[in-house]
């Protein structure tokens, strides 16, 4: 066959089905492994839909455990100062799905949740996620629907928590040189680059 495989028909006359392992490690609750695993993660990858049907991801971090563990359904992360596109909060404004990718720093084993997210700003929620007496904007709860271990194959060939494998900052031009080029900004990138830092510093919570 050759061309698009636009079915799941076309799609497995290349990829066999599925083993039972694949299959049977899928949970709907989030078991004590699943647990721990959240509260050692630091950073994650939020997908959602947009309302045109295009899919966005996002990055979302903070301190290890910043994703709060309810209940075995539920999740809480808070929401922080970011550029306020609100490009995953619109999205789950329209459709609720998503699907959240968790990473350990050192770990090539990553945790998949996938449910049903919602946008709270109920105060006892709020709270528990200030910092320095902040609250978050919002905190997104997530209704557990499927958990499951990710293998570690794409992290390895990736090499990505190797120090060797590391880029160096030269590869590239500085954050602010990109953003006045694609934006084509009258302004010098060293400005860009400080007041970047600087809402970093400031804005971080």
């Amino acid at each position: 066959m050759s061309g698009p495989l636009k079915t799941e028909e076309a799609l497995r006359t290349v990829y066999p089905e599925p083993s039972g392992g694949a299959l049977g490690k899928q949970l709907d609750f989030i078991d004590p492994h699943s647990r721990r695993f959240i509260e050692l993660s630091p950073f994650l990858c939020i997908g959602s839909s947009r309302p045109d049907g295009l899919a966005d991801v996002s990055p979302r971090g903070g301190e290890p455990g910043f994703v709060h563990v309810l209940d075995e359904k539920t999740l809480a992360m808070p929401d922080r100062p970011g550029n306020n596109r609100l490009d995953t909060l619109t999205n789950i404004a329209h459709a609720p799905a998503v699907g959240l990718l968790f990473f350990l720093p050192g770990f090539e084993e990553m945790l998949r949740i996938n449910g049903l997210a919602t946008t709270s700003v109920v105060p006892d929620l709020m709270a528990r996620f200030a910092v320095d007496g902040k609250p978050p904007r919002s905190v997104l709860t997530v209704e557990v629907k499927e958990v499951y271990l990710h293998c570690t194959k794409a992290l390895k060939r990736s090499g990505l928590w190797n120090p060797e494998n590391h880029v160096p900052r030269t590869e590239l031009p500085s954050f602010g040189e990109m953003l006045r080029d694609q934006m084509k900004l009258d302004v010098a990138p060293a400005l860009i680059d400080t007041a970047l830092e600087n809402d970093a510093k400031k804005n971080l919570y």
